[in-house]
Parts: structure tokens; sequence; C-alpha cells
């Protein structure tokens, strides 16, 4: 049976449904003339979408597609379906949800572990104030000046670019836009422009700091998302004709590949110590803080990385009202209300409500898979694994099962 009809299958598939929610495709680089044909169809039952999954689902053993090809398919149309038969009313448990789309079972955090956090930061913003409000002082002492973000963007990424383009292979004509932009529910956003080309887009709302702004410009273009779409590109598409690639689909488990995987872009780019570089590359610009201490304050806070996991399943899973989320996510994860009710309005959004989870089982499980070479062997390697093979989280977990560091193709 033609596995190419099949993937061509699922990118329709997912053009319809992005009719019915704008933005559940993040970026569309295939054929345009696919994308017109599906858009002067009638607009599509949410339960026929189910059911166009499922038949193309049950085609997959039978087609003459690698084994690969048939576990990403697979994967990303039981994510579809999904979609489409929540679309259609049906009623699933948020657990069962986050798991039919990114492959993960989620889990509670340890109040322990935020507890132990909390300590931490005590430590590293002494004074006799509740803990809060020094670290409170310490953000506005961290806050880029607005009217620089722009420089900083711009400087990150070019510094970023120069460390990692030449073991990523970057092709010639890529290129990152950057622009700054406000009132969206996201800190940071790529968009695929096709032809190695992407748009950064930074939220200035978000009152983005020293600590961070280096995280979320390796996360969204270098090692990243743009990163990850250009060589996906040349590897999969341009490189075997496997046209399922030219589509990335919100709410699918190929996300949390690639969010964990963008959320360690820092620590492949420049790894301990990215404080100190990150001070010297915007003290260029003429931007002034203390990279060594920001470092210190930015690991003890990733003690707290399942904060918002946990506010996710108190809202969707337990019912809770949503001003005792934000009462949550005031007390450990030390934030303003204004904050928090963001933070809830991001889990309260229909598109984006399960999305937390692609962040923190992404980095849990691809920081493990990483973790899993020999000593010694370079990180960069398996790093390249996962940008250019259609890895997803089952992929990832099997590879761990058998606990074998993973050696590279032409090593003996």
């Amino acid at each position: 049976m033609d596995g190419n009809r099949l993937a061509r299958g699922y990118l329709a598939l997912a053009l319809r449904l992005d009719r019915l929610v704008p933005g559940l495709v993040d970026a569309y680089t295939g054929d345009q003339g696919l994308r017109r044909a599906v858009a002067d169809e009638p607009t599509p039952r949410p339960a026929d979408l189910a059911a166009q999954a499922a038949a193309l689902r049950a085609e997959l053993p039978s087609s003459d597609l690698a084994p690969e090809r048939v576990a990403f398919l697979d994967a990303q149309l039981t994510a579809a379906e999904q979609s489409a038969r929540s679309l259609d009313g049906a009623r699933t448990s948020f657990v069962e949800e986050v798991r039919a789309y990114f492959q993960v079972r989620v889990h509670p955090g340890s109040t322990d572990a935020y507890r132990a956090a909390h300590a931490a930061l005590d430590e590293l913003l002494p004074g006799d104030g509740p803990l809060r409000l020094r670290l409170a002082e310490h953000r506005d002492a961290d806050t880029v000046p607005r009217h620089r973000l722009a420089d900083a963007v711009t400087a990150l990424s070019d510094a970023l670019r120069a460390r990692v383009a030449p073991d990523l292979a970057l092709p010639p004509d890529e290129g990152v836009e950057h622009e700054v932009v406000t009132d969206r529910p996201w800190s940071g956003f790529t968009h695929h422009l096709g032809g190695n080309r992407s748009r950064v887009s930074v939220n200035a709302d978000m009152g983005h700091r020293y600590g961070t702004l280096p995280h979320l410009i390796a996360h969204e273009a270098y090692p990243g998302h743009h990163t990850e779409h250009c060589r996906r590109t040349a590897a999969l598409v341009d490189g075997l004709g496997h046209v399922e690639h030219s589509l990335f689909l919100v709410n699918s488990p190929r996300c949390l590949v690639s969010e964990g995987a963008a959320e360690l872009g820092l620590h492949l780019a420049v790894g301990p110590g990215w404080g100190r570089w990150a001070e010297e590359v915007l003290g260029g610009i003429g931007l002034r803080f203390d990279g060594g201490h920001v470092e210190r304050v930015e690991s003890a806070l990733s003690g707290l990385l399942t904060v918002r996991q946990d506010a996710a399943l108190m809202l969707h899973d337990r019912g809770a009202d949503p001003d005792d989320v934000v009462d949550f996510l005031r007390r450990w994860l030390l934030v303003p209300q204004e904050r928090a009710g963001q933070l809830v309005r991001f889990l309260a959004d229909p598109l984006w409500r399960a999305y937390t989870t692609t962040y923190v089982e992404g980095v849990r499980l691809v920081g493990a898979w990483l973790d899993l070479r020999p000593p010694g062997g370079p990180l960069v390697e398996r790093f390249r694994r996962l940008l250019d093979e259609p890895l997803v989280p089952r992929s990832l977990e099997a590879e761990l099962a058998t606990g074998v560091p993973w050696l590279p193709r032409n090593s003996a």
C-alpha cells in the first residue's frame, strides 16, 4: 500500500483540523495546492475528522512505510484523533487527553522539592522580607529595559548562531527575523516562513530578564525550533521525501520532543557558565548584569519546573476554581498576582491548555535520553538525532528502557 498516500492523508487531516481551530497547525511549508484544496472544501465535521484519523491509522501496519515512519504517523494521527474527538464534545479525562496528545502520563510534582527550591533561593537572595518579595526585587533588577529588548534579542541570537552553526551544519541561506510584540499568551514564538527562514516573536509584556532571555532565544532560534526546522526539512523532507515533516501539528507527540530539545538548547549551545557568557555578549551592547548570580538563581528556580503542570492538573483534572490555581502559583512559583493570572489564562486557552506538559515532561524525557551516551560522548551528536530523526516520546522511552548508551552509526 502506498505509504506516501497515507502521509498526504495526514497532512490533509491536519489542515482540516486547522480550519476548525486556527493555529492547530503551527507551520506548513509543503504543497500549497493541498492547502488550497482543503480550504475550498466544505467546513469539516469533527466526528468525520476523528473517523478519518482512525481509518488512516488502521492502514499504517499494511503500508510500505519504514517502521520509524509508521511510528511517527501513528503517534501524530492518535493526537489528531483526540483533537477531533474533543472538538466533537467527547468527554475525556485531562490525564488521558494529555497521554493521547503526547504519549506521556503526567503526575503531580513534589511540594518537598518546591520547598527545597525555596530554601536554595532563600540563601541566594538574603534579606529580611518574605522570599516572594525578595525574588520580585531580584526580577525587577534583572529585567531587560523594554527599549533595549530588540537589541538584546538580536545580540543573543547572533552569538548563539555563531556557537552552534558549525556543529549543526546550518544551510547557508538560513536566517531569523526578530520582532517584539505585545498582547500574546506566550513569551516567545517561532513562525516558520519556509525556505530556511523563520520569524522569532518576543512578547514584551512578559518583562524579559537577563536570566531568562538567553534560554528563550536558544529555545526559539539556535539550536531550538528554527534550527530544527532547517535540519528536518533538509534531512527528511528534501532528503527523503517524507512530506509529513513539512507540517508541525500543535498538541502532538512530536511537540514534546521538540519543546524538550528546545528547552535544553542553551545547555547544548553554552552549558554551565551560560550566565557569564550572556553577561559578556550583552555587555558588548552596553547592558550590565551579574551573569554568575542570575545563573545560580535560575538553577534554583528550575526546581519549580513542575508547578505549572500541577496548576494544569488542578484546573482541568480536579476542577479547581481559577482563583485557587492563581493562589497555588503565587505560593509555589513565587510570582505576582498578574503573572499568575497570565499563566492561568494560558492554561485555560482551548488550544494551549495541555501544552505545558511539552515543556515539563519534554525536559525530563529528552534530558534523560541525552544523558544516555558513553562517558565523554559528544552531546551534539545525540542532539542532532533529535533534530534529524522522526523521534517521538515512545521512541525515546524505548531507548531509555534498554539502558544501553547510544553510539554514532559510524562507530565500531
